[in-house]
């Protein structure tokens, strides 16, 4: 139940969020928007794969 509702969160992400690595964003000079995003992605795409 719980890695169900991560991975339908991991496809809103992948639909609706900015991807930041094909950007080619520098993390050094994110703002913190754009770390908080990155951290959310992060987060729930390790609790999907779990």
């Amino acid at each position: 139940m719980k890695k169900q509702l991560f991975r339908t969160l991991a496809k809103l992400n992948k639909t609706i969020l900015p991807s930041y690595t094909k950007r080619g964003l520098d993390l050094s000079k994110a703002s913190k928007l754009q770390m908080a995003i990155f951290g959310w992605k992060l987060y729930v795409t390790k609790k999907a794969l779990d």
